[in-house]
C-alpha cells in the first residue's frame, strides 16, 4: 500500500460516521478502494459504546461546575481556619491582657462579709440591722426552697450546667449590645454577678466582663454550687440600702429572710433586675408586675405548679405592704454611734440587746405623732420628742421626731433647746443644799439687777409666798433672785453634778433656762429626784454579744455615786409633786400613783417641755418647730403634759404603786442660813426675801 493509500485509509478510519448511523465499512470495503462501500448493522455492544461517549461529552460541563464548588469550599475552609487560628490567637491575647491585670490567683479569696449589728429590744424583737449589709447573713438551708429557686428561675436558669458563664447568654447579650450601640447587659451568670460583687467595680466595659468571666470559672472550681447562690444572695444589692436577702426582707417585709412566702421571694427576686427602680417601697405595682414573671418562669422551671404560681401572684390594685421605718430607727442610730466606744472596729457580726421596751417605744411614736395630727396645724408646732428611762439611767423609749423617713435628725439626743422653767428644780436643789426648805418664805417682786430686770410670765407678782409656791407657781423672779443670791456657777455645777453634759454659762439668766441642753440630758438629770439622790449615766445597751453566744459586753451599773442627800431628794421631791398637784403641771396626775416634775416654756413659745417622774419611770416631753418658730398658745403645762400623762399611764399599768423617796413630808420652819459675803457680815436669820431686797434695794 503506498503511503497515499495509507493515509487516506487511516484518514477514513477516523472520521465519523453520521450520527445515529447503524452501518460501518467492512474490512474488505476499507481497503477495496473506490468500491462501493456496503453497510453492516452495528451490535448492541457497539451501540452502548456509542452513548456512553455521547453521555460522557454532555456531562462534561457538570465535572467542572462541580471542581468550582469544591475549589470555593477548600479556599474558605483554609481561610476560614486560618482566621479562626488567628481569632483565637487575639482572644487569647485579650484575655491574658486582662488576666495580668488581676492579681495572682494564688492570692484569690472571697472576702469578708462587712459585720452587721443586729440591735434588738429587751424582749429580743429586732430594732434595726445596721452596718453596710443592712442585715446578717443567712444559710442557704435556713431559707424555703422557693427563695433560692425564685431567683435562679429569673437571673440564671442554666445555673447547674454552666461553668461559671454561659456562652448562649454571653452571645444574645453581645448581639444586643451591638444593636443598641451601647452596652445594656452583659449575659452574666449569677456566678459572674457575684464575681462583680465580690472583687470588680460596677463599670459596664468588654474588658472587665472578661476579668468577670476569669474570676466566675475560678470561683466554680473552688466552692459548690451551693456555696455560690449562698454567698450571692447574702451579697446582692436589693434595693433601699439592704444588702443580702435578710436585709432586704427586714426592710421591705418587717421579718426574716426564713420565713419569706412565695410571692415575697418573688418581690425580691425580681427585683434583682433594677434594685433602684422596681424596689416594693417605691414601686409596688412594678414590684408586683415583675413578680407575676418571675413566679411564671418558676412555673416553666417546674420549681411550681401554675397554681402556685397564680395563687402567690400579688394583684396590682393592691399595694404591697413594706415595713414602716418608725421611730426605734432613732434608738437604732444612736446605738450605732456608741459601738466605737463599747468595741472599737466592729468585726464581726454581733447582736445588740439594748434597754428599750418595745410596747412602750410604740406607744411613744403613737402619742407623739397623735398630737401633732390633732393639734400641730391649729398651735403651730410640727414636731416632737419624748425620752423615757428608769430610774437607773436604762432608756425605755426614745422618740427623735415625727418621720424618720422624712428626717433622721434626733431631737431626743442630738437637738440643743432651751428648757425654760424646766431648769429651775436645779436652782431649786442649790438653795435647798444650802438651807432652804420647801416652806422658806420668799419673795415674787420685781427687780432690776445690773440692768437686767426678769418678769414672770403672766406679768404679775405675788409678793411672799414659800418656796414650794414660787417653784410650783414657776416664779421666775424668785428663780433668778436664787440665782443671783446663790451664785450662777454654784446653779451650773449643781446641773453638772445631776448629770448636764452641755456647757453652761454661768450668768443670771440660767433661772429662767436658758441654757441649750437636749432632752436626754435634761430628762437624766431629773432621774436622782427619782432614784434618792444616785447620779446616773444614761445608758441604752445591756449587753453585745455574737451570734455564737460570746459575751463581749454586759453592763455594769455605773455612776457617780450619791449626788444628793436623802434629806435635799425629799424636800426637792416635796416641792415637785406640789408643781403637779397644784401648780402648772397640774395635769399630769394619774391613778394613784404619786409623781412629780416641772414643766418649761422657752421666751416667745418656742419650746415647750414638761419633765415628770415617778419611783418607777423618768419621762420628758418636747414640742416645737425645727427652726424655733414660735408656737401658738402651747406652754410646758399644755399638750406635752397630755402627752407625759397618756405615756406613764400606759407605761404604769402594771406595775404596782410606789412612794417617792426621801423624806416623810415635815421640814424645818425656820428660814435659812443667809448665804454669800453680805451673809456672813450679818449673823441674824432672815428670809430669803428679806435679804433679795436688801440686796436689789427693795
Amino acid at each position: 500500500m503506498s503511503v497515499l493509500n495509507f493515509l487516506a485509509s487511516k484518514t477514513l478510519a477516523k472520521r465519523p460516521g453520521p450520527k445515529n448511523a447503524d452501518m460501518r465499512l467492512t474490512q474488505k470495503d476499507r481497503v477495496g478502494g473506490g468500491k462501493k462501500v456496503t453497510r453492516k448493522p452495528a451490535s448492541k455492544t457497539t451501540k452502548a459504546k456509542t452513548k456512553a461517549k455521547a453521555s460522557s461529552r454532555k456531562r462534561a460541563p457538570a465535572k467542572k461546575k462541580q471542581s468550582w464548588f469544591w475549589w470555593v469550599f477548600k479556599k474558605l475552609f483554609y481561610w476560614g481556619t486560618v482566621a479562626a487560628v488567628w481569632g483565637f490567637i487575639a482572644v487569647a491575647g485579650i484575655v491574658a491582657y486582662y488576666g495580668m491585670q488581676l492579681p495572682a490567683s494564688d492570692t484569690w479569696a472571697i472576702p469578708d462579709r462587712p459585720a452587721n449589728i443586729r440591735i434588738v429590744a429587751a424582749d429580743g424583737r429586732l430594732i434595726s440591722n445596721r452596718g453596710k449589709m443592712g442585715g446578717e447573713a443567712v444559710a442557704i438551708h435556713e431559707l424555703p426552697h422557693y427563695v433560692p429557686n425564685a431567683v435562679l428561675a429569673i437571673e440564671d436558669r442554666r445555673f447547674y450546667d454552666h461553668p461559671g458563664f454561659d456562652p448562649i447568654g454571653i452571645a444574645r447579650a453581645f448581639v444586643n449590645n451591638i444593636a443598641k450601640g451601647r452596652i445594656t447587659g452583659g449575659g452574666s451568670t449569677i456566678t459572674q454577678q457575684l464575681a462583680k460583687n465580690l472583687f470588680l467595680t460596677p463599670d459596664q466595659n468588654y474588658g472587665r466582663k472578661i476579668q468577670e468571666v476569669l474570676l466566675a470559672i475560678w470561683l466554680e472550681q473552688n466552692y459548690s454550687k451551693s456555696e455560690l447562690i449562698e454567698l450571692y444572695l447574702n451579697r446582692v444589692y436589693f434595693g433601699a440600702g439592704s444588702y443580702g436577702i435578710e436585709a432586704a426582707t427586714q426592710r421591705y417585709f418587717g421579718k426574716s429572710a426564713r420565713n419569706l412566702s412565695l410571692g415575697e421571694a418573688a418581690i425580691l427576686a425580681g427585683v434583682l433586675k433594677a434594685p433602684s427602680r422596681l424596689a416594693p417601697n417605691k414601686n409596688p405595682e412594678g414590684a408586683a408586675e415583675r413578680a407575676r414573671l418571675v413566679l411564671n418562669a418558676m412555673a416553666e422551671e417546674g420549681f411550681i405548679s401554675e397554681k402556685e404560681a397564680n395563687a402567690a401572684a400579688i394583684d396590682p390594685n393592691k399595694r404591697i405592704r413594706t415595713r414602716i421605718t418608725g421611730t426605734e430607727y432613732y434608738v437604732a442610730d444612736w446605738v450605732e454611734t456608741l459601738m466605737d466606744s463599747y468595741l472599737g472596729v466592729v468585726d464581726e457580726d454581733v447582736i445588740v440587746r439594748t434597754t428599750i421596751d418595745w410596747e412602750l417605744q410604740k406607744e411613744a411614736e403613737f402619742l407623739i405623732k397623735e398630737i401633732i395630727r390633732k393639734n400641730g396645724d391649729e398651735r403651730d408646732f410640727s414636731q416632737g420628742a419624748l425620752v423615757a428611762m428608769r430610774p437607773d439611767g436604762a432608756v425605755q423609749a426614745i422618740v427623735g421626731g415625727t418621720d424618720y423617713t422624712k428626717s433622721q435628725y434626733n431631737r431626743a439626743i442630738t437637738a440643743k433647746r432651751q428648757p425654760g422653767s424646766a431648769f429651775k428644780p436645779f436652782v431649786y436643789l442649790t438653795a435647798v443644799e444650802n438651807g432652804y426648805s420647801p416652806n422658806t418664805m420668799v419673795d415674787d417682786s420685781p427687780f432690776t439687777y445690773k440692768g437686767w430686770a426678769p418678769e414672770n410670765a403672766t406679768g404679775k407678782f405675788k409678793g411672799r409666798m414659800e418656796l414650794r409656791d414660787a417653784l410650783a407657781q414657776s416664779s421666775n423672779l424668785v428663780s433668778a433672785k436664787l440665782a443671783i443670791e446663790l451664785g450662777p456657777q454654784n446653779v451650773v455645777n449643781t446641773a453638772y453634778k445631776l448629770g448636764i453634759s452641755s456647757n453652761i454659762k454661768p450668768l443670771p439668766s440660767i433661772a429662767l433656762g436658758t441654757p441649750e441642753i437636749s432632752l436626754l440630758e435634761l430628762t437624766a438629770a431629773y432621774a436622782p429626784f427619782a432614784n434618792g439622790g444616785q447620779g446616773i449615766i444614761a445608758h441604752v445597751i445591756s449587753s453585745i454579744e455574737t451570734p455564737d453566744g460570746q459575751v463581749l459586753y454586759s453592763h455594769i451599773p455605773s455612776g457617780p455615786g450619791q449626788v444628793m442627800a436623802s434629806d435635799a431628794v425629799g424636800k426637792m421631791n416635796d416641792m415637785l409633786t406640789h408643781a403637779i398637784e397644784v401648780g402648772t403641771g397640774r395635769k399630769a396626775a394619774f391613778g394613784n400613783w404619786p409623781v412629780a416634775g416641772k414643766t418649761g416654756t422657752s421666751q416667745n413659745n418656742r419650746d415647750a417641755v414638761f419633765v415628770g417622774y415617778s419611783a418607777r419611770l423618768v419621762t420628758g416631753v418636747w414640742l416645737g418647730n425645727d427652726d424655733g418658730s414660735p408656737m401658738q398658745k402651747v406652754g410646758g403645762g399644755s399638750f406635752p403634759v397630755d402627752v407625759w400623762r397618756e405615756f406613764m399611764q400606759k407605761a404604769h399599768s402594771d406595775w404596782v404603786v410606789a412612794q417617792l423617796p426621801g423624806g416623810d413630808g415635815r421640814f424645818d420652819q425656820a428660814p435659812p442660813e443667809p448665804i454669800g459675803q453680805q451673809a456672813q457680815s450679818e449673823p441674824q436669820r432672815r428670809s430669803i426675801g428679806d435679804l433679795l431686797s436688801s440686796i436689789f434695794g427693795r
